[in-house]
């Protein structure tokens, strides 16, 4: 994974993701950078199905598909929530865990159940959030990089901040959820954030 190429050969970028909370927090990450990115829905890019079987594989076939449909390079997540006493899920079936509404409400009150169905405490279960991110360009080419957090859960939800599971994710060393955290402070530790210095440190150059 990673080998070194620049990306800025061209101007514009895709990012391969329907969720509106990704969508930001990966334009916000690439604001340094000279490249103008736009994201599938605005392309009318459709959603492939996750056929996967780890974050990085799913994450190489949405940005394959989405540099096939908009013929330029695309960048593609896949993330979710690891928790140790669940043998990792939900995992790679985050999103699905939230149902086809994406009710992550939902989501994160099916991980309190399945904690407590284990006879565990759902608060203070070791967890991390993993990220994986694909870039993708039109001729083939595919460079994949790898980011985590760890930390614990934490019940009931916390913040309104973020998205998905942020509300129930304590991050090693602090006291407050993602979804109480400043998208700044977010940004600056999270899983995401671990993977985009990856990704930037190989295929990126700064703005001049």
């Amino acid at each position: 994974m990673g080998s070194a190429r620049c990306l800025l050969d061209g101007p514009e970028l895709v990012i391969a993701s329907h969720n509106p909370g990704k969508l930001r927090e990966i334009a916000a990450l690439l604001a340094p950078f000279a490249v103008s990115v736009r994201g599938a829905p605005e392309l009318g890019l459709p959603e492939p199905e996750e056929t996967g079987t780890s974050f990085i594989a799913n994450a190489e076939l949405k940005a394959h598909a989405a540099t096939r449909g908009a013929g330029i390079p695309a960048l593609a997540d896949d993330s979710g929530l690891a928790v140790e006493a669940l043998d990792g899920d939900p995992g790679i079936y985050s999103a699905r865990w939230a149902g086809p509404k994406k009710d992550f409400a939902l989501a994160m009150e099916r991980v309190r159940e399945e904690l407590a169905a284990r006879g565990m405490a759902p608060s203070g279960a070791h967890a991390r959030f993993v990220c994986a991110l694909s870039l993708a360009w039109p001729d083939g080419t595919c460079e994949s990089f790898e980011g985590r957090v760890d930390g614990r859960l934490v019940f009931p939800p916390r913040g309104a901040s973020g998205f998905g599971y942020d509300p129930i994710f304590v991050a090693d060393g602090f006291e407050i959820t993602f979804g109480e955290m400043t998208p700044e402070k977010k940004h600056s530790l999270s899983h995401r954030a671990d993977a985009f210095a990856k990704l930037i440190a190989a295929c990126f150059a700064p703005a001049p």
